[in-house]
């Protein structure tokens, strides 16, 4: 009888240890899936991001916020499913030029947002006297970056289990897209 109960011990003992190894190896397996689904998801994000960016009107704040909503997969403000810190606010949509250096070499070149056209109808003209001017849209760029600040700082993995002790800097995800219609629509009215 003495010895079923040091068996009785012994197992329970055992089955602590088990159980902590297993959860943490579990725990940990969830993580490195949600981090490759993260990175994954902002990638097809500045992605879906781009090509909205491309067809829509620039000048149009409302425009601009549902489609950072929808690279994110939402309708309103807020975070990515399953990807906290993730929100609509990290996606950063930039209007480059493609200017034309001394030597005959092309780059691209961020526009600032003062210098974009005031409307669709005005970029399409700006284009079509200099294609490459300082403020003619040629690319759209989205990147996912940190909100707030000039720069585009990188996102900190936030884990879902704080236990595991998963924490890196994401990579930052840029996909640059043709400018197409930029919003134009035949028969629009020039703006100011």
């Amino acid at each position: 009888m003495w010895a079923t109960e040091r068996q009785r011990g012994a197992t329970a003992a055992e089955f602590a240890l088990c159980v902590v190894v297993f959860f943490g190896a579990l725990f940990f397996i969830i993580e490195m899936a949600r981090a490759m689904y993260l990175l994954h998801t902002l990638q097809e994000a500045s992605r879906r991001a781009a090509a909205a960016a491309a067809v829509s009107d620039f000048s149009d704040p409302a425009v601009m916020a549902s489609i950072r909503q929808a690279a994110v997969l939402r309708d309103t403000p807020g975070p990515l499913l399953m990807g906290a810190p993730i929100t609509d606010a990290h996606i950063r949509i930039d209007y480059l030029s493609l200017a034309r250096a001394s030597n005959g070499s092309m780059t691209l070149t961020e526009i600032p947002t003062a210098s974009l056209p005031a409307c669709p109808v005005r970029a399409r003209i700006q284009c079509v006297a200099n294609p490459h001017g300082a403020s003619c849209i040629r690319y759209v760029r989205v990147r996912v970056c940190a909100p707030g600040g000039s720069d585009c700082g990188q996102v900190t993995y936030q884990p879902l289990f704080p236990l595991t002790g998963l924490s890196f800097p994401l990579p930052q995800t840029i996909t640059i897209a043709k400018a197409e219609a930029l919003g134009f629509q035949p028969g629009s009215t020039l703006c100011p």
